[in-house]
């Protein structure tokens, strides 16, 4: 991992988009890195496009401002890919994690990544529907930013996940969400 690894994150609002950023940054903290998680709005929310950013380094950040070039970028709604210009600002070598059950080769060019960059598809809303019930892609999409990374292992990231969602679920919420985050890390595909 580069020292300090920015991460930009595209959803919207109500998919745990938010949420997925707040749980990769305290794992990344109770493993001794320093981080930063924090949204970005629209005017609405239930279903407006929205940012999260996740910034993780070995030392103390000082910047405090919307990641701007980011080398990870988590598309959590596919339908942004028409929508908003995922892309921007993206590194040269930048990650490109998209929830989608198209093939990785096809995102590419939908992306027009460059040769340097890598794109990796996960089908999140179809691991969701499968262990939590309904569409909220956050926990695989978790699973699968932490698998490219190397940030955690995924024993570190299920049991965050366990406490992150254990304050506020009942066991089966818990459970369906561990489970869609091991599937998310075990299940991404490069293209």
């Amino acid at each position: 991992m580069a020292d300090t690894l920015e991460i930009r994150w595209h959803g919207r609002g109500g998919q745990g988009t938010v949420t997925a950023a707040k749980v990769l940054a305290d794992a990344c903290l109770s493993g001794g890195r320093h981080v930063q998680a924090f949204p970005e709005y629209g005017p609405e929310r239930a279903g407006a496009p929205l940012r999260a950013y996740n910034r993780i380094s070995s030392h103390e950040l000082r910047m405090h401002c919307p990641v701007l070039h980011p080398q990870v970028v988590s598309i959590v709604d596919a339908t942004l890919l028409d929508a908003v210009n995922v892309t921007e600002g993206a590194k040269e070598d930048a990650i490109f994690i998209v929830n989608t059950s198209r093939d990785p080769q096809e995102i590419r060019k939908k992306l027009n990544a460059l040769p340097t960059q890598k794109v990796f598809t996960i089908d999140a809303t179809k691991i969701a529907l499968e262990h939590i019930g309904r569409a909220l892609p956050n926990a695989p999409m978790l699973g699968a930013v932490c698998k490219v990374t190397g940030l955690v292992t995924l024993e570190h990231l299920l049991e965050d996940v366990r406490k992150s969602f254990g304050k506020k679920f009942s066991q089966k919420i818990i459970d369906g969400n561990l489970e869609a985050t091991r599937r998310g890390y075990e299940e991404v595909k490069e293209g």
